[in-house]
C-alpha cells in the first residue's frame, strides 16, 4: 500500500507508491549528445568567457589564459547584475526592487569529458575549497543575504553545457524553500533545545537503513521523506551551520564521500542526469545553534507535473530504504567497465 511520509523539517508530505517498487534498471536515462568543438568552457577559450574571478593555477600561468585546473568566471548570460543598488519600493500591493546579485560558473576542470564522479579525490577537494573561497569573498558584500551553490547535470537535470561546470548565485534574499527550511528547524530547536538535522544524524544512525555511506566526519543517506527516487543527502555529523566553516580534514572527507555516493549512483543509473545544492545558512541571519548544512543530490528520474505542482507533494516510486540498499549494495569494481 502507499504510504504518505512527512518530511521532519519543513512539513512536506510526499506519497511513496511502495505498489510501483520501481528498481534502478527501470528508470532509462535519455543520451544528449552535445557538441563541443568550441566549448567556451575549454582551455584555450578564455576569451569566450568574462575573466576570472579564481583559478587555480600551475606555477607562472597568466590569468585567462590556459594553465588552469579549475576556473570561475561570471556568467556570461547571468539571472542577476552584480553592479547597481537594490531600489527596493513598494508598487501598490507588490514589492519589487532592482536585480542585483552574482552568478558565477565554476568550470570544474580543464577537460572537456571528465564528469564530476572520475575526479580523483584531490580534484574533488579542490571544487570544494572553490565553492569556500567565493563564498569567503561574497559574504564581504552587505547587498547579498544568501549563496545558493547547485550543479545540473545533463540535459534532462537543466545543463546546457556538457564540459563540467556547477553555478554560483549571490541573492539579495533568502529564498522561501531556505526559508521553509530555517522556520522548520528553529521550531524543532526552540521546542527540545536541539539540532533537527543532529536528531536526524542519530536517527539514521540507529535505523540504518537508509545509510549509504559513512566516514568519521560524514554521514550518506537517502533521507525519511525525499521528494525524488534515490534522492540521497551529505551531512557532516559534527554541527556546524555554514559550509565555509570547514577544515581541511573536512574537506578531505567530504571529497571521499561525495565521490563515492556520486560513483554509487553512476553504477545503479546508468550515468543518470542528477542536480545537486548545498544547503548552507543565511550571510547575515544567525542560525548557528539551529541550522546544520548540508548536500543534497537529487537524480532527474521523474517528472514533477500537475499533482505535484498543485498539492505541493511529491510521488516517489521507489521507497527510500531500498534506494539505499540498492547503493549501498553497489561494486564500484565494475564502475569503469560500465559507465564509458
Amino acid at each position: 500500500m502507499p504510504e504518505l511520509r512527512k518530511d521532519p523539517i519543513i512539513g512536506r508530505w510526499v506519497i511513496i507508491a511502495t505498489s510501483r517498487g520501481l528498481r534502478p534498471k527501470d528508470y532509462q536515462a535519455e543520451k544528449v549528445r552535445y557538441l563541443y568543438q568550441s566549448c567556451p568552457l575549454c582551455p584555450g577559450q578564455e576569451e569566450k568567457t568574462p575573466p576570472e574571478v579564481l583559478a587555480y593555477r600551475q606555477s607562472g600561468s597568466l590569468p585567462n589564459t590556459p594553465g588552469w585546473t579549475l576556473r570561475v568566471v561570471p556568467n556570461k548570460f547571468p539571472a542577476l547584475e552584480v553592479e547597481g543598488t537594490l531600489d527596493r519600493e513598494g508598487v501598490g500591493l507588490y514589492d519589487r526592487m532592482n536585480g542585483i546579485g552574482a552568478h558565477e560558473v565554476v568550470i570544474e576542470t580543464p577537460e572537456h569529458k571528465k564528469a564530476l564522479s572520475k575526479f580523483t579525490e584531490k580534484e574533488f577537494e579542490n571544487l570544494l575549497w572553490a565553492y569556500r573561497d567565493r563564498i569567503l569573498d561574497l559574504r564581504k558584500d552587505t547587498r547579498f543575504r544568501y549563496i545558493m551553490i547547485f550543479k545540473n547535470y545533463g540535459e534532462a537535470a537543466g545543463a546546457s553545457l556538457e564540459h563540467s561546470h556547477s553555478q554560483l548565485i549571490a541573492l539579495p534574499i533568502i529564498p522561501t524553500a531556505v526559508v521553509e527550511e530555517l522556520v522548520g528547524a528553529k521550531s524543532h530547536y526552540e521546542e527540545k533545545e536541539r539540532c533537527i538535522f543532529c536528531d536526524i544524524i542519530r536517527q539514521e544512525l540507529s535505523d540504518g537503513s537508509r545509510i549509504v555511506q559513512e566516514n568519521q566526519e560524514f554521514l550518506a543517506i537517502t533521507p525519511f521523506a525525499p521528494k525524488f527516487p534515490f534522492e540521497v543527502w551529505i551531512l557532516p555529523k559534527k554541527h556546524a551551520s555554514s559550509f565555509d566553516q570547514g577544515q581541511k580534514s573536512q574537506y578531505e572527507a567530504l571529497s571521499r564521500i561525495f565521490l563515492d555516493v556520486l560513483r554509487r549512483l553512476n553504477v545503479a543509473l546508468k550515468d543518470p542526469p542528477y542536480n545537486f545544492i548545498l544547503h548552507s545558512s543565511p550571510l547575515q541571519e544567525r542560525a548557528e545553534d539551529y541550522y546544520h548544512w548540508h548536500f543534497e543530490i537529487m537524480p532527474t528520474l521523474t517528472r514533477v507535473a500537475g499533482f505535484e505542482w498543485g498539492t505541493g507533494f511529491y510521488i516517489n516510486p521507489t521507497p527510500p530504504e531500498d534506494a539505499a540498499r540498492f547503493l549501498r549494495e553497489i561494486d564500484l569494481t565494475i564502475e569503469s567497465e560500465e559507465i564509458p
